[in-house]
């Protein structure tokens, strides 16, 4: 009780500012955002998200085209500086524009969780918030907030979670960390775990169809978020790598062809991978995986986001 209570104190003491949120799994408004003090806000990992370290002033600095890129692991990129919201910085002050493009991207996130980061931005005067449209985490969005309505209950059954230490140990078990450690008997005892779930759900094409179909409805609420707030959006929607029975690779929208027209319907921006890569002859040296890119794939996203952002920045002028 001793070991326990002293492995409690020193969480709440000396890594309180990473547990902050950390229970609420993402569903956290502002989780992640930190006051810097001297008005600056810095993006750090926190409270299940794990921002890329960056940072900006509040209020804006005139002159400044402030974006923010909000989505999963694909926006996120190989690195802070490979993924395509730093190429885009780049190649937009090569351009002599005074651009600040932020990349908010954080692995497993979901429709749900990315529009809760998508509210938050929206106060940091954003010129343009791009949303990275990816169908494939909602697996992992429902878990998490399963999880976090769990620890927010006072049911005697999660008592003992309101330990911090405690929880941390439980989704230690939960993340599959050492699963494989347990002993087969307590394995079997326990069912099947969470990353068999994962990929079972994952196979069941009336999920992968509802999955979908949710991805769609919450885009567009994020489309009417956006114009309730006067901010102007583009959404990018994810391509998916396929290997044919021939051996070769082809490219879809992977299911999310419908998005583009109902985005636009509602006044929105919109660019299709698919579109971006369809003429590439040889798709492994773009993509590292069925979706995700190399440093290349990111600086050809970044060189057709500079010229569809052209407009937006003559607008502001």
């Amino acid at each position: 009780m001793a070991l326990l209570l002293a492995g409690e104190v020193s969480i709440r003491l000396f890594w309180s500012r990473s547990m902050s949120g950390r229970f609420e799994y993402g569903y956290n408004m502002t989780a992640g955002f930190e006051d810097g003090g001297n008005g600056k806000v810095n993006l750090v990992r926190a409270g299940g998200r794990r921002f890329h370290p960056q940072s900006f002033n509040m209020p804006k600095p005139a002159g400044v085209f402030r974006v923010f890129v909000i989505g999963d692991s694909v926006p996120r990129g190989p690195g802070l500086k490979k993924a395509y919201a730093c190429q885009l910085e780049k190649i937009l002050k090569e351009k002599s524009i005074n651009a600040e493009v932020l990349n908010l991207g954080v692995p497993g996130y979901g429709a749900r969780r990315t529009q809760i980061v998508l509210k938050q931005v929206i106060k940091y005067q954003p010129d343009l918030i791009i949303k990275h449209i990816n169908w494939t985490n909602e697996y992992e969005d429902e878990r998490e907030f399963r999880r976090a309505q769990e620890f927010k209950s006072w049911h005697p059954k999660n008592w003992l979670m309101k330990s911090m230490l405690l929880a941390r140990l439980n989704e230690s078990q939960t993340e599959n960390l050492f699963w494989k450690l347990l002993p087969p008997k307590i394995r079997m005892q326990r069912g099947i775990n969470d990353a068999d779930a994962e990929i079972a759900a994952s196979q069941n094409d009336k999920k992968r169809a509802e999955w979908r179909r949710f991805v769609i409805q919450k885009s567009l609420e994020d489309a009417h978020i956006l114009k309730g707030a006067g901010v102007p959006g583009l959404f990018i929607i994810q391509a998916k790598v396929h290997k044919t029975a021939k051996g070769d690779y082809s490219l879809s929208d992977d299911g999310m062809d419908a998005l583009q027209p109902l985005l636009a319907n509602e006044g929105m921006d919109t660019l299709s991978m698919k579109d971006v890569f369809i003429r590439d002859s040889d798709l492994k040296i773009v993509f590292s995986d069925g979706s995700h890119l190399y440093p290349a794939g990111h600086k050809r996203i970044a060189k057709v986001l500079a010229i569809k952002l052209q407009p937006f920045i003559s607008k502001r002028k």
